[in-house]
């Protein structure tokens, strides 16, 4: 099937899903992402430590004329840097994995995705290497997963169809996003960075407290805390109390041997300077 006629393909640059490309490994799987995305009217494309580098001359050939999404396409190093202004994550995924999330079709994610932007949040969906999928570090990072109801004798999908499957379901519930009405509430939901910050406040005092104890359990028990606070979308507020809760956790023992200790000094009978002895005036 052929059709170039872009001025007949809508295009919304801000209300629509960013597609993020975990550690590609081939750049004719790149290109062939970015030419699914703008079949469907999608150009927001980050892509995390491809494996052969960038720019890619075989991923701008097999585009086929979606330059535009990898002229717009944002690189990263990490799945946190590509993430961080980002509400609400999907993790595309083919195997189960020992994590409480929503799975969703990609039909019904793109349905929950649609009515997320309309409510005013930012969202993204994960594609994991071509040969291994996502690893469980960046699961934990989404709020929901995808899952693909394929051959359970062969359920692999190529990058490009799993890209191409999602953006057609994206376009599928967003025909007329163009033209909704969005109530935006920037200062509701936090941001990935903001949520990160605070896990990383957290670990940091338990560390100190010595609750990553066995060493040979610390990575475990540091995803189950990120799988915890990934289930759900968290507000700024929630972010600043549970903030204000670590802290209060952190200083508290402080505070109350500094209480105990003035209120040691004033009480009736309580600890007073030693006077001064026979020749010590």
């Amino acid at each position: 099937m052929s059709g170039t006629d872009s001025a007949k393909t809508p295009v919304t640059e801000t209300h629509q899903p960013v597609f993020v490309l975990v550690r590609p490994q081939l750049g004719e799987n790149i290109g062939a992402a970015a030419r699914a995305m703008w079949n469907f009217g999608l150009d927001q494309m980050r892509i995390v430590d491809p494996r052969d580098g960038w720019p890619n001359p075989r991923a701008i050939a097999l585009s086929s004329g979606a330059s535009r999404v990898l002229d717009r396409m944002k690189l990263t190093e990490t799945v946190p840097g590509a993430l961080e202004d980002l509400e609400y994550v999907y993790a595309t995924t083919a195997r189960p994995r020992e994590l409480t999330r929503t799975v969703f079709t990609p039909e019904g994610a793109m349905r929950d995705a649609y009515e997320r932007i309309r409510a005013g949040q930012k969202v993204g969906v994960m594609f994991g290497p071509e040969r291994t999928g996502l690893e469980t570090e960046d699961v934990v990072r989404a709020q929901a997963t995808i899952s693909v109801p394929a051959n359970p004798a062969f359920a692999s999908l190529n990058l490009a169809q799993c890209v191409l499957l999602t953006g057609y379901e994206w376009r599928r519930q967003a025909s007329e996003l163009e033209h909704a009405v969005f109530e935006t509430q920037r200062g509701e939901i936090a941001t990935r960075v903001m949520v990160d910050r605070m896990i990383e406040h957290l670990e940091n005092e338990l560390e100190g407290a010595n609750f990553f104890y066995p060493e040979e359990k610390s990575r475990s028990i540091r995803q189950n805390i990120r799988n915890l606070f990934s289930r759900a979308p968290l507000t700024d507020q929630d972010v600043r109390t549970m903030r204000g809760v670590i802290r209060a956790l952190a200083e508290g023992p402080k505070r109350l041997r500094a209480r105990a200790l003035r209120e040691a000094e004033t009480a009736p009978g309580g600890a007073q300077r030693p006077e001064a002895g026979p020749g010590e005036d």
